[in-house]
């Protein structure tokens, strides 16, 4: 399904469903007023389970209504939490169902798990996205020469805090790992919450050698070897690997959040 396609399912159905639940506009102004909340609809570890956000003012999407910066001048971001570190079953937004809610992924049937590769239980950080971004399945990406994925960029993050499932954290981008995933750009930033208390003394990607040793060493295997338990091969890396620093985080963010407002704008303009 196009980016395209989704915004115009997404307006017929607010259309709809707007005559049982308010829907909020997308107004960053009033984040910063906003109480969110998860609505959990169906049981968790099946495939009808769903988790929905609400506001003060009724369902909202977390890719769409939730802004990408809490603060822009400081660069601080806000991730949605999909995963919380140390889990196994494979949550995302979904960008083709309707308020875009989290589900657990399903392929060939099946709903998807990572695998305890040991030394590593799970997910090894909270694992979750980035709000107004899109890896253009389109287009080639210029630094890894492959296309996008076709979802939000995805945010990993170190705080020593195990965050939960749906949560809105603010975090500030430490620095980008580029990996290919079966032929797909897909972009990992790594961050960490502000509010950890290691936030201060973690600003660019040399900060998590020096205070985390080995952790971008485990995050790179972590991501090479995760699928090998489920017959496929080990997965390769742009840019040789290298976690790149926060100045080029920050340019990905950008191109990826540019991704998102080239559409809405193309859109409005149908």
């Amino acid at each position: 399904m196009s980016f395209l396609q989704h915004y115009q399912r997404r307006v017929l159905f607010v259309l709809n469903f707007s005559l049982n639940f308010p829907i909020l506009s997308k107004k960053s102004s009033l984040f910063s007023r906003m109480k969110i909340e998860t609505v959990e609809k169906g049981i968790p570890n099946t495939p009808d389970f769903r988790l929905f956000f609400r506001s003060e003012n009724g369902l909202i999407s977390p890719f769409h209504d939730i802004p990408l910066y809490s603060n822009v001048k400081d660069k601080i971001f806000n991730m949605v939490v999909e995963i919380p570190r140390w889990t196994n079953a494979k949550m995302e937004i979904n960008l083709n169902e309707p308020l875009n809610p989290i589900k657990q992924d399903i392929k060939k049937g099946n709903l998807r798990y990572v695998a305890n590769v040991f030394p590593h239980h799970g997910y090894i950080w909270n694992y979750g996205a980035l709000p107004q971004t899109w890896e253009n399945p389109d287009e080639t990406d210029a630094h890894t020469g492959q296309k996008g994925d076709g979802d939000p960029i995805d945010v990993l993050e170190i705080g020593e805090r195990i965050a939960k499932r749906g949560e809105i954290i603010q975090v500030k981008a430490l620095g980008v790992i580029g990996l290919i995933d079966e032929g797909q750009t897909d972009w990992k930033i790594i961050a960490i919450n502000v509010n950890d208390p290691n936030a201060a003394k973690l600003n660019d990607v040399a900060d998590i050698e020096t205070h985390f040793p080995g952790y971008l060493k485990a995050t790179n295997e972590w991501f090479k070897i995760y699928k090998i338990p489920d017959g496929k091969p080990e997965n390769v890396f742009a840019l040789n690997g290298e976690a790149k620093n926060r100045e080029f985080a920050h340019k990905v963010i950008e191109e990826t959040n540019q991704q998102v407002v080239e559409t809405d704008q193309g859109r409005s303009q149908c």
